[in-house]
Parts: C-alpha cells; sequence; structure tokens
C-alpha cells in the first residue's frame, strides 16, 4: 500500500464530521488489488462519523479496485463515479455508500468553484 493511500485513510475519521452527513449509515468494503495482492479496508459510515479497519467484515457494499487508480482518486487525478462508468473499477451493494465516500476525495488539480469564477468575472466587468 502507498503511503498517500494510508494518509488518505487515516485522514477519514477527523474529516467526518465536514463530509458525511444525510443518508450515509452502512459498511463499505474496499478492496485494492496490486497484481496477485489484494489489500482490504472495511469503512463503517455515519453522518459526521467514520471508522476504518485494514480487515474484510460484513459489508453494505463492496468497492474493487487497482490501488494504482484508488492512488489517483486519493491525489484528485481521477474520479470515482467516471471510473466505475469506464469499468475501470467496479462496485456492488448499496451505492449510496459509495457516492457518500467519494466526497472525501479532493477535486482535481486546478479546479476553481464556479461561483468564484463567476465573482471575479463580475468583478472584472463593474
Amino acid at each position: 500500500m502507498t503511503e498517500v493511500t494510508e494518509r488518505f485513510f487515516a485522514s477519514l475519521p477527523a474529516r467526518a464530521p465536514e463530509v458525511l452527513g444525510g443518508l450515509a449509515d452502512g459498511t463499505l468494503q474496499i478492496e485494492l488489488t496490486t497484481g496477485d495482492l489484494t489489500e482490504h479496508w472495511l469503512v463503517r459510515m455515519r453522518p459526521g462519523f467514520v471508522q476504518v479497519g485494514r480487515h474484510r467484515g460484513p459489508a453494505d457494499a463492496i468497492w474493487y479496485s487497482s490501488a494504482v487508480l484508488f492512488d489517483r482518486l486519493v491525489t484528485g487525478e481521477a474520479q470515482g463515479v467516471a471510473a466505475v462508468l469506464r469499468n475501470e473499477s467496479t462496485f456492488s451493494g448499496n451505492v449510496v455508500l459509495f457516492l457518500a465516500f467519494r466526497r472525501f476525495f479532493p477535486d482535481p488539480p486546478g479546479t476553481r468553484d464556479p461561483r468564484e469564477v463567476a465573482r471575479e468575472q463580475a468583478g472584472r466587468r463593474a
């Protein structure tokens, strides 16, 4: 497992109060593969709370990804939904958990809030 992925999972509990709300309530099993090796992460989510373990267990959803792709997700170089739609990773189970979990991933480098861009453009016109 790479250091960037380790740091990402370690950061989840502290970030949960600002990221998770609403309907996120369940357990997501994340399976990350490198060649013949599979690493397991079990992420228990509920509004404002995350608990992370490095084991398999009962889960409401399972997400399969390569470790290389996951590193790109945690650095903002790839997007989770796009990866699933392109069949670069697969998902089964409660889709709400996947959609909630992806909120932990950063925006792509250079991404800006469209409201901020509009304010800047309005300021230039004035």
